[in-house]
């Protein structure tokens, strides 16, 4: 399975379920594994036939920090169904980890794997 990959994706939103939190924005790191048939990009060099990193990024970002969500499990399974409604990747895998969330470890975070 050929896979286009974004790592550690920053994304700075209201995130979180304490009073506080919904008064500040808070990084979201993610990590994204997406099932792409590469080929037809690779054969013929032409943009058309990839899966750009820039728009993905981009329209997450948006999704993301659109309105305030409280659950990093919630950021996980809209960043899947994204990724395969509006994207149409056959597979993803999407970690998300919320650095400084616990005193005591760098990050926290939740993976989920989806497919259509």
């Amino acid at each position: 399975m050929d896979k286009v990959l974004i790592r550690q994706l920053r994304i700075d939103t209201v995130i979180g379920v304490y009073e506080w939190e919904k008064s500040i924005h808070q990084s979201l790191l993610l990590d994204l594994d997406m099932a792409w048939d590469i080929k037809p990009a690779a054969a013929t060099d032409d943009y058309q036939f990839a899966l750009c990193y820039e728009t993905v990024s981009k329209r997450l970002t948006q999704l993301i920090t659109e309105q305030p969500i409280e659950l990093i499990e919630t950021v996980a399974e809209r960043v899947a169904d994204c990724l395969l409604q509006e994207f149409k990747v056959t597979w993803v895998k999407v970690i998300v980890m919320k650095p400084g969330a616990v005193a005591t470890a760098a990050s926290v975070g939740v993976q989920i794997e989806r497919s259509r």
